[in-house]
C-alpha cells in the first residue's frame, strides 16, 4: 500500500512536472509571441515616425525653397524699381525744374492756360518767384487781360503754377512735382522695356 501510495505520489509529482514544464513551454512561447509582436509594433511605429519625420522635412524644405524663390523675385523686382526710380527721376527731374525756372517759358504757359481757361481767373504762383513773375507780367500781358485775373502766391510752391476759374469749381496744377510725375508715368515704361525688355 505505501509502494502504492509513493507510486501514486512519484506519478502525481512526475505529472505535475510534466504539466508545470509544458505550461512553462506554452508561456516562455507565448511570452516570446507577445515580445515579438512589441519588436514588430516597435520597429513598424519607428519606421511610421521616421517616415512622417523625412515627409515633414520635405515639406518645410519645399516651403522654404518657395519662399525663397519668392523673396528672391520680390528682391530683384524692388530693385529693378528703385533702378527705374532712380534713371527716371535723373531724366525728368532736373529737365523739369530747369524748364519751370525759366519765367518766359512760365509765363508763356500761364498766357496760353488764361487764354483757354478764360479772363475771369485766380492764378496762384510760388511766393519765391513773386518779383520775377510780377516783372514778366507787367511786361508780356495786355492791361486787358489782368483785369480780371487774380494772381495769389503761395508759399509752399516752389514751382509751375496753378490756376482756377473764380467760382472755384476746379484747380488746374501745373507745379514741378505735377510736371514730374506725369513724365515718371510717361518714362518709367519705357525704361523698364529698355533696362529690362520687359
Amino acid at each position: 500500500m505505501e509502494n502504492k501510495l509513493q507510486e501514486l505520489t512519484q506519478k502525481i509529482y512526475s505529472e505535475g512536472i510534466e504539466k508545470a514544464k509544458s505550461d512553462a513551454v506554452s508561456i516562455i512561447e507565448e511570452a516570446n509571441k507577445t515580445a515579438d509582436e512589441i519588436i514588430r509594433k516597435a520597429q513598424q511605429d519607428a519606421a511610421d515616425l521616421i517616415r512622417n519625420a523625412h515627409e515633414n522635412a520635405k515639406e518645410i524644405k519645399r516651403n522654404n525653397e518657395s519662399e525663397i524663390r519668392m523673396s528672391s523675385k520680390q528682391a530683384a523686382n524692388k530693385l529693378k524699381q528703385q533702378i527705374v526710380e532712380m534713371i527716371t527721376l535723373k531724366a525728368v527731374e532736373t529737365p523739369v525744374k530747369d524748364a519751370l525756372k525759366d519765367k518766359k517759358f512760365v509765363g508763356g504757359l500761364v498766357q496760353k492756360v488764361i487764354e483757354g481757361l478764360g479772363k475771369n481767373a485766380t492764378l496762384t504762383l510760388p511766393k519765391a518767384d513773386e518779383d520775377a513773375i510780377a516783372a514778366y507780367f507787367n511786361e508780356q500781358t495786355v492791361a486787358e487781360l489782368q483785369k480780371n485775373l487774380e494772381i495769389t502766391f503761395d508759399r509752399n510752391m516752389k514751382a509751375g503754377f496753378k490756376i482756377s476759374p473764380k467760382d472755384g469749381n476746379y484747380t488746374i496744377s501745373f507745379t514741378d512735382e505735377d510736371f514730374a510725375n506725369y513724365f515718371k508715368g510717361f518714362m518709367r515704361p519705357r525704361t523698364i522695356q529698355l533696362l529690362f525688355g520687359e
